[in-house]
């Protein structure tokens, strides 16, 4: 059964949001990987380290021990401290781990705890994968008081994208030590879900950035909780709710 088609249209309240990000990208720097170094269009291969692949991260339960299960990436916002991911990757947000630039048992950058979590009600309520896109704000797990886009930087958010804008994905299989990167063009599933054809995107992807010339266009996820089949992907498309929620997390009331 397909996604249920869009039903919202909150589109001045879009707008305003839309004006606050635009203000927060032009402060961000948009770090692409090396063009030589990228496999082409449809190939999956491990990501080199390089400045985006650093803002991308392994999300593990209670320790780094037990393997890691999701993944997420560093968003820009004013208290410099927001991942995003999947809403299916914060069921249990206590004890939920994030590890930037995660390589073979070793977190450079540190490891980060939750402290806030932004999914949107009709996820909460009936799991809704068109707003299987969530963020969270986090804080050093060891209680230092770095921030951790000082540490990697942060995507900016993107909005509104073409039915076939290429995307980029970074993340992490459950069974790997690295990150995975394939880049290809997307199509329009429904009016509210992106598919890509990336083979090898298998369980612990999910939430992994869809990033549109290196801004954050939505995350692994969404139908079929981001795809039954490794070779298939879904997310939701970043809609009126998504914003919101990124504005909840990322704008700062001072």
């Amino acid at each position: 059964m397909l996604p249920r088609p869009a039903h919202r249209a909150r589109t001045r309240r879009a707008s305003r949001i839309l004006l606050a990000l635009a203000a927060m990208a032009a402060l961000v720097s948009v770090d692409l990987p090396d063009a030589a170094a990228v496999a082409p269009l449809g190939v999956t291969a491990e990501a080199g380290s390089d400045r985006a692949a650093d803002r991308v991260g392994a999300l593990f339960a209670g320790t780094l021990d037990g393997g890691h299960f999701c993944t997420a990436a560093v968003v820009h916002s004013d208290d410099r401290n927001v991942i995003a991911t999947a809403a299916h990757c914060l069921d249990d947000p206590d004890t939920t781990l994030f590890a930037p630039g995660y390589r073979d048992g070793r977190a450079p950058y540190g490891v980060w705890k939750l402290t806030g979590v932004h999914i949107a009600p009709d996820w909460t309520d009936g799991r809704d994968p068109d707003e299987d896109i969530a963020f969270a704000t986090v804080a050093a797990a060891d209680g230092g008081t770095g921030r951790i886009e000082d540490a990697v930087g942060g995507f900016p958010v993107a909005a509104e994208q073409p039915d076939d804008v290429t995307v980029t994905i970074l993340g992490y299989p459950a069974t790997d030590e690295a990150p995975l990167r394939c880049a290809n063009t997307t199509s329009l599933f429904s009016q509210t879900q992106r598919r890509i054809d990336c083979p090898d995107l298998s369980g612990g992807t999910s939430g992994s950035p869809w990033l549109a010339n290196g801004a954050l266009a939505g995350v692994l996820g969404g139908y079929e909780g981001g795809g039954t089949v490794p070779e298939v992907s879904y997310s939701a498309v970043m809609d009126d709710q998504a914003l919101e929620l990124y504005r909840e997390a990322a704008v700062s009331a001072r």
